[in-house]
């Protein structure tokens, strides 16, 4: 299959700015035209640097060239750039190298200058078998074009190469010749701005597209593990959902009472025979849970729980101005939509709170229900997190059966943050190998703002405020998609599928730029050390996920009654609207990655959730 590497063309900062157009775009061919995957959405993305204050700089690129190595992994060339797309100074005479094992995940090799000044543009490189060297050729300032080989992928970015330009040559035009491609073919994918088409293998092509398109329900078949179906048995019938990337995901389903109360009442009326009802046909419908976005306007950071058999809901509540939270109860997971709100806590109930009343989130620790939030004092520059605990026995609808909040301390016991000067909000926690582990967004404004980072400390299980160890540093917001308008990582949130473990958190401004990020654990390592985490290095949701929501972040997971699990998320019904909450079923790809951009027009079609069974 043929692919094609590109970037777009910038649009509207809100809605598809410099930061998000100037990146690595993939797409494939298909009747001989080219298809945008991943919602036309960058894929690649270059790394920020570090200034020497320890604040970060964004970086763009431009110009992608993709090739193959010796040993057959795909390689990009970009020209980096500044982050509104200009020269960049730090790159001066460079170009910017990638490469990935399987065409979705990516690493930043580094960057090769190959030239002494000036900036370059127009990298090509390929490897030549015959010769058995890599020919890299670019053009410099006057549009001249120069070369240069080399026989080792490896040289390019090792350290000892920086004198690599000194063997470059003129040459009279580019060795390496342009793919062809025509403006017809890649004429549909909007904003398009060509770099190069290369072949990939049909193994390689055929993952990339399980893991870049949104999955389509196929076929849904019923399913009764080790046993014969009869109409004793029949709520054990599962329904099989088949999708377009060969998963499966099994659902309930509730079928018609009048034909199981007709077929009992033959049965009883025939003495039991249970031949009387074969050939009978069994009427159902699969269990598809449905929100409609938004289910809770100027709700945002929601968070949604199965706690002894009830749903609870929680999120931030923007209509106030952030200074109260609400908790609804229902019997259903629907339900929460529509339940009643009880206040849990408001600006007026304690004196060390007045406001800023953040990111709820419920969390069971040792058979104990807590509530972690962020809250402040005073003003925005001392928001600090904060832990309330659910007395033995209480009602979580009931307010005085909470404790006060306790403030999170490190553990010498000082406050976890310099009030005033930082501050840490989005605290969550998940269990790992019998110890507990909080996750938190800390940004440090003084005596320079470094932007908000993802930090991970072990707590105390019988009192969760406390940390064990000292704070480490997770991730920072260093790809464009993660610092665009604003440099923040936040929103941490884990989810546990079998043996994975996960941490998915929310990046950039709160604005319609808001995306969600994926930090994936390396298994049987030590998760305090952030070199035991992957980071995916494009956004998993964004504005580009779901038509007429800008803006999805800040979400949280639910396991409902059936086993599915839910994204609580919240987003806005336009660009400038209301952060409100959304919540769809959470999709596992082919690695068992979560899939936060499957609506539910497509994970289950109307049309195939009426199913029969013949008994």
């Amino acid at each position: 299959m043929k692919m094609l590497c590109y970037t777009r063309t910038p649009c509207d900062d809100n809605v598809y700015g410099v930061k998000m157009a100037y990146s690595v775009h993939f797409a494939y061919e298909s009747l001989g035209k080219f298809l945008p995957l991943h919602h036309n959405e960058g894929i690649v993305f270059a790394k920020a640097v570090c200034n020497e204050d320890g604040s970060l700089k964004a970086k763009c690129l431009k110009e992608p060239w993709g090739f193959f190595s010796s040993d057959g992994d795909l390689c990009l060339a970009a020209v980096r750039t500044e982050a509104d797309g200009g020269n960049d100074v730090e790159g001066e005479g460079c170009v910017l190298f990638f490469k990935s094992r399987d065409l979705v995940h990516f690493e930043e090799a580094g960057l090769l200058r190959i030239q002494e000044k000036g900036f370059v543009h127009n990298v090509r490189c390929v490897f030549c078998k015959d010769s058995d060297c890599y020919l890299l050729c670019w053009q410099n300032e006057r549009n001249e074009w120069l070369e240069v080989k080399t026989s080792v992928f490896d040289e390019i970015l090792n350290a000892e190469s920086s004198c690599l330009y000194k063997s470059a040559c003129l040459c009279g035009s580019s060795p390496v010749p342009d793919s062809s491609f025509s403006a017809e073919c890649v004429g549909c994918i909007e904003g398009v701005v060509p770099g190069n088409v290369f072949s990939v293998s049909d193994d390689a092509a055929l993952y990339v597209l399980k893991k870049l398109l949104v999955p389509v329900c196929r076929k849904v078949s019923l399913f009764c593990e080790n046993e014969s179906v009869a109409l004793s048995n029949v709520d054990k019938v599962k329904a099989v959902a088949e999708y377009s990337d060969g998963t499966f995901v099994k659902r309930p389903v509730l079928w018609n009472e009048e034909d199981i109360l007709r077929y009992k009442r033959e049965l009883y009326e025939n003495g039991g025979a249970t031949d009387v009802l074969h050939g009978k046909v069994l009427h159902g419908s699969v269990v598809q849970g449905h929100f409609e976005f938004p289910f809770a306007v100027n709700r945002a950071d929601p968070c949604c729980m199965l706690w002894n058999g009830k749903y609870y809901f929680i999120a931030t509540n923007d209509a106030d101005g952030n200074h109260s939270l609400f908790i609804r109860k229902s019997d259903t997971l629907e339900g929460v939509a529509f339940a009643e709100e009880k206040i849990l806590i408001d600006s007026e109930m304690y004196d060390d709170i007045k406001g800023l009343l953040w990111a709820p989130e419920f969390h069971v620790i040792g058979g104990r229900l807590f509530i972690f939030h962020a809250a402040t004092d005073g003003e925005f520059f001392r928001e600090e997190s904060r832990v309330m605990c659910l007395k033995d026995n209480g009602d979580p609808l009931c307010a005085e059966d909470w404790s006060r909040p306790h403030l999170v301390c490190k553990k010498d016991g000082t406050p976890l943050c310099d009030a005033g000067n930082v501050i840490s909000l989005d605290m969550t926690v998940f269990f790992d190998k019998n110890k507990w582990y909080a996750v938190w967004s800390q940004r440090r404004f003084l005596p320079s703002d470094l932007g908000a980072w993802l930090y991970i400390a072990q707590v105390d299980e019988n009192e969760p405020w406390k940390l064990i160890t000292d704070p480490v540093c997770l991730t920072k917001p260093e790809y464009s998609w993660e610092n665009n308008h604003t440099f923040v990582v936040e929103g941490p949130y884990a989810l546990r599928v079998e043996e994975k473990l996960m941490v998915t958190y929310s990046a950039a401004a709160i604005d319609s730029t808001y995306t969600v990020g994926l930090l994936r654990h390396i298994d049987n390592t030590d998760v305090l050390k952030p070199e035991n985490w992957v980071k995916s290095n494009f956004p998993i949701m964004s504005s580009r996920s779901f038509d007429g929501q800008f803006g999805t972040g800040h979400n949280s997971y639910l396991i409902d009654k059936t086993g599915l699990v839910w994204n609580f998320y919240h987003g806005r019904k336009g660009i400038e609207g209301p952060r409100s909450s959304g919540a769809c079923r959470v999709h596992f790809d082919v690695d068992g990655e979560p899939m936060l951009d499957v609506p539910e027009c497509v994970d289950l079609p109307n049309y195939m959730r009426s199913v029969s069974l013949v008994l």
